[in-house]
């Protein structure tokens, strides 16, 4: 096997912009990585996801395919 092909994997500290922090492996050459969102501030994960529908549009689309 060739030598020195592979990036090395070292352990990086993530940090959220929501404060939480927490430690993984990565080939990123820094050993600090900041991120915008994560699974502790994330809608989907935290179960706060909404759906926004200023204009009606599921309604609409409910009525239009509504299986009766």
């Amino acid at each position: 096997m060739k030598q020195e092909t592979h990036p090395q994997y070292n352990e990086v500290a993530v940090t959220c912009s929501c404060g939480n922090a927490f430690k993984t492996n990565s080939t990123l050459g820094n050993d600090q990585l900041h991120i915008e969102s994560c699974s502790e501030c994330h809608p989907f994960y935290t179960g706060k996801q909404r759906i926004i529908d200023t204009a009606g549009r599921v309604d609409k689309f409910n009525k239009r395919y509504q299986r009766g």
